[in-house]
């Protein structure tokens, strides 16, 4: 049997994930694996399990991703959000190279295409990723500024604190001190 990849917006975290496996238990659709923004189906379904499909994630905040263009910025969003926000040992990569390992693409063309799509470029969707990790470490006050700088992959404290002022208007003492600071949905970060 042939196997079929569907490709999904919106899903960034390991509750995505769980939410998705879930609708597809409920709809009997066979899969062979869940990953964020995809979908390995043990076969194709058909047009009218689809739509169903389709509006069952509607509901709950995902959509389904043409093949092309879109499922390629899909996936820049989903490597660039799963080294930052949910991998274990400290943020050490070098974007650009794992992007275009893992979308087998130059990164000068994936550069181009997620700018003209997106309007901002990869640096800039990373910057803002960055922000939102460090408002949640800071958040949880379980580490310092230095620990935090180090697990970022920053070169000083005093470069997250610039990179941080730059993308939030404070630094990251005034946005601890807030008590209650805004955080942003991960799947909706653009420019201010």
């Amino acid at each position: 049997m042939k196997k079929s990849i569907i490709h999904i917006k919106n899903m960034v975290c390991p509750r995505c994930i769980l939410t998705i496996e879930g609708l597809l238990h409920e709809l009997h659709i066979q899969f062979e694996s869940v990953e964020l923004g995809q979908i390995v189906l043990q076969k194709p379904i058909d047009t009218n399990q689809l739509l169903i499909f389709e509006n069952r994630i509607k509901a709950v905040g995902f959509e389904l991703l043409e093949t092309g263009k879109s499922t390629i910025i899909s996936d820049i969003k989903t490597v660039i959000i799963d080294q930052i926000h949910h991998k274990k040992e400290p943020t050490l990569v070098n974007f650009s190279s794992v992007i275009s390992e893992k979308l087998h693409h130059e990164y000068t063309y994936l550069s181009r295409l997620f700018s003209s799509v997106e309007g901002i470029t990869i640096e800039k969707f990373i910057a803002l990723q960055k922000t939102e990790r460090v408002k949640e470490f800071l958040m949880y006050n379980q580490m310092t500024l230095s620990e935090i700088a180090n697990d970022m992959n920053y070169s000083s404290v005093a470069h997250l604190s610039a990179q941080f002022k730059k993308e939030t208007g404070m630094t990251p003492t005034q946005f601890k001190a807030q008590g209650k600071p805004k955080r942003n949905p991960l799947d909706n970060l653009q420019s201010e």
